[in-house]
Parts: C-alpha cells; sequence; structure tokens
C-alpha cells in the first residue's frame, strides 16, 4: 500500500487549489511549514469537514453528508465507509497525538501518526508509514506556529518544509462534520481495546448526525460526543466472532442516559477521568464472514434533540 502521508499530500494539494472554494485560508510559516486553517479564523462549511475527514484517514476512507432526521427534525449526517479500517481509522483517523508546545495545545489525527508510529494500535496491527512528508491534522482554538511544526517535523523526522497541518476548531462547522465520520474509529478502537485482531475488521461503515455548532469549546465538545453517542450508527464487517461484540455501542456503559455535558462536568472536564466506554456509538451491527450478525445498542434522539437544542 502507497504512502498514507503520500496519499495524504493529494488532498493537501486539492485544499490549496480550491483553499477560496472550501471557506479555508493557507499560510506558509518562516521554517516553511503550511498551515490550512480549516475553521480557526476561518468559517469553514461542509465540504471542508468532509476533505478534513478523508485528509484524516489518509484518503482511504470515503466520506460524504446524507440527509437524516433527529427526533421528526431534519438534520444532515457524516457518512464514512473504508475497506482498510485498521490502517484508516487506527493508525491514521484516530485522535491519539496530544500537542502541547509553548501555549499551543491541541489533539492531532492523521496520517503523520503513522511515522511516529508509537502508539499500541501501531504495534497491534504492524504499520509504519514512511515518507518525506507529514500530514498532521489539529483540533485547537489557535493556529499552530513554527515552534509546533519544529515539533512535528522532529517527531516524525521530516523537514519543515514538509509538514502540513491542516487545523480547525471544535465549535465550527468544519468541527462538526468532521467529529461526526468519528463513530467507525470509535468501533474500531473499541474492538481493539476488547482483545479483537484489528486486522480481521475487513470493512465499516458509520453515520452520525453534524451537531448544530455550539458557543464554546466544551459545549461543543458535549454536543458533538452526544452526536455521536446517541446518534452514530455503524455496521462493521469482520473476518471472526467474538463474544464481546454486546460490550461495542455506548449502551454498554453505565453512563449511556446521561448527556455528555455532565459527564464531563462529573469528572470536572479531566477527560482522562471519562470511563472509555462512553466514547462510542449509539447502535453497532456486526456482521461475520460466513457466520451470525449480531445487532447491538439502540439511539435515544430526545436526548440528542435537548443536547442540539431543537
Amino acid at each position: 500500500m502507497e504512502s498514507l502521508n503520500r496519499m495524504a499530500l493529494e488532498l493537501v494539494d486539492e485544499a490549496i487549489d480550491f483553499a477560496d472554494e472550501l471557506a479555508i485560508e493557507t499560510e506558509t510559516l518562516d521554517n516553511g511549514a503550511t498551515v490550512l486553517d480549516f475553521g480557526v479564523d476561518t468559517p469553514g462549511g461542509y465540504e471542508a469537514g468532509l476533505l478534513l475527514a478523508e485528509l484524516q484517514t489518509g484518503g482511504l476512507a470515503t466520506v460524504q453528508t446524507e440527509s437524516g432526521e433527529v427526533d421528526g427534525v431534519p438534520i444532515p449526517h457524516t457518512t464514512l465507509h473504508t475497506d482498510h479500517p485498521a490502517i484508516s481509522l487506527l493508525c491514521s483517523q484516530k485522535a491519539g497525538w496530544e500537542v502541547s508546545v509553548g501555549e499551543f495545545e491541541g489533539l492531532g489525527s492523521g496520517p503523520a501518526r503513522a511515522l511516529v508510529a508509537e502508539e499500541d494500535e501501531f504495534r497491534r496491527i504492524g504499520y509504519a508509514d514512511a515518507s518525506d512528508f507529514a500530514t498532521l491534522c489539529l483540533e485547537s482554538d489557535t493556529l499552530p506556529d513554527e515552534a509546533v511544526a519544529d515539533h512535528v517535523a522532529d517527531m516524525t523526522n521530516t523537514d519543515p518544509g514538509s509538514v502540513f497541518l491542516p487545523t480547525f476548531r471544535t465549535d465550527s462547522i468544519t468541527g462538526s462534520v468532521t467529529l461526526a465520520a468519528r463513530a467507525g474509529e470509535m468501533v474500531a478502537f473499541r474492538l481493539a481495546e476488547l482483545g479483537y485482531d484489528p486486522l480481521d475488521i475487513m470493512t465499516v461503515h458509520a453515520s452520525a448526525p453534524i451537531a448544530p455548532v455550539a458557543d464554546g469549546y466544551q459545549a461543543a465538545i458535549a454536543r458533538t460526543n452526544d452526536a455521536l453517542a446517541y446518534g452514530g450508527k455503524v455496521h462493521v464487517t469482520v473476518d471472526s466472532d467474538f463474544d464481546r461484540f454486546d460490550e461495542l455501542p455506548s449502551t454498554a456503559a453505565d453512563e449511556y442516559g446521561r448527556p455528555f455535558a455532565d459527564i464531563f462536568e462529573a469528572a470536572d472536564w479531566d477527560f482522562y477521568d471519562v470511563p472509555t466506554d462512553v466514547f462510542a456509538p449509539a447502535q453497532v451491527t456486526v456482521d461475520v464472514l460466513g457466520g451470525e450478525t449480531y445487532s447491538h445498542g439502540r439511539a435515544d434522539e430526545a436526548l440528542l434533540a435537548e443536547s442540539f437544542g431543537l
């Protein structure tokens, strides 16, 4: 398979070429790194959010919007499907890189993670990327500077001039669209954490409602997680059976039924104190090749309607 970062570079070039149409802006820093503002100081939009989600998966997933409803109200959904879930979702899309440089704080996802390849997912899957280019997507309230780009270049063993940093705020149109594309990644991660071989996950198709943009980071992170936990729906095709598929949806968590604003508030907004099993989609169907088909979980559209302010 071609390098994740090489494939992502084609999408980066597309973003640069169509920056005006995507309502984003690009900036070349003094060290040659490129920052792409997908929704920090720019409005961003649906098309920007879809392209960003593709970037986060290294180009190995198809991401679209579709019409949908929440409690009888029209709400668009983001859908994602991939035939390479282990690499695209766990080795790329997962937001597993915490970037803290000076005053900058951000959560990194995307193919640059595979150039470092120090997280457990890479050991389980046996994958690491090699590329002269690095693309790290950052979820942050501020745009990265030269120090952040230098840090990414150092960690990925690349030249700063070959580093690309698409950045977005959680409370942006882009953020709502791209975060709704994470339902499938949640299931792939949960399966791996439960002891299932991620290489036995053959396909993932996922959908979740696009949360209305909230006022501020805390409200946005709560609302976008509600969208996944109470409205996300995922279908996976797997190669082997497993006796813990019932633990995949959010309904398996003791906290199911509580809005994330309350869950985060109870943990004093320290995400490390929040049980990991709450980060899951509402419903999961597992189709075992040549075997059984399992369906677990349920959506809670009334809770979603309240969370969305409908």
